[in-house]
């Protein structure tokens, strides 16, 4: 069985639901190497997701996440916006018109949506950013894939993006922000990262 609109539609409440839930941890992961303000725009844009769900229901997972990607770019101050809405846009473009989301189509898009991470923010691995989130959770998604399992596929990147995000901690911010503070960054988590995994993992919640 796959992933329809339905478990799309989770996924963001779920997501909006952690944002909520975690926004002050983002904030107070954000003020030693950000701006401190992250979580307060990872809320924000998750509520007006959650408003623009309402108005216009989707009729096919790729629909939900390109509502999505075009909600974050318009209400997501800094980085965040641009990069979550490349993020969710390359997702839907690589779902297409599919209303039943297999296992080999779902790690397609998880590897479009890391994909675009990069190409809008330039980073890499090793960064400190949510690519160390992202580019573990795409490969163990596509070692998982195989087995035709959406929820197998989706636990394991919610699994790697959580270790990756944990992984940031001693690493030195290249990107960003956080690179202006050279030395001073390592010992602190990426907030980014961390959103990225309790994205990953309202993923995996919502197909359970």
């Amino acid at each position: 069985m796959g992933l329809d609109v339905g478990w799309a539609v989770r996924w963001l409440t779920l997501s909006a639901q952690a944002m909520a839930e975690h926004r002050v941890e983002l904030i107070e992961l954000d003020r030693p190497i950000g701006d401190s303000d992250h979580g307060e725009n990872m809320d924000r844009g998750f509520k007006a997701v959650m408003d623009k769900l309402a108005e216009a229901p989707p009729e096919t997972p790729g629909a939900a996440l390109k509502l999505t990607a075009m909600t974050l770019m318009s209400k997501v101050g800094g980085a965040a916006g641009p990069l979550y809405g490349t993020a969710f846009l390359r997702a839907a473009t690589a779902l297409g018109e599919t209303s039943d989301v297999d296992a080999a189509t779902l790690a397609t898009a998880l590897q479009a949506a890391r994909d675009g991470i990069v190409a809008r923010g330039k980073a890499e691995s090793g960064d400190k950013t949510m690519v160390d989130a992202w580019t573990p959770a795409i490969e163990a998604a596509a070692a998982t894939a195989g087995d035709g399992d959406v929820r197998k596929v989706l636990l394991a990147a919610a699994e790697a993006a959580e270790a990756g995000a944990v992984s940031t901690d001693p690493m030195l911010a290249r990107k960003g922000r956080a690179s202006y503070l050279g030395e001073r960054s390592i010992g602190h988590r990426d907030p980014g990262a961390v959103s990225s995994a309790l994205i990953l993992r309202a993923a995996a919640g919502a197909a359970e």
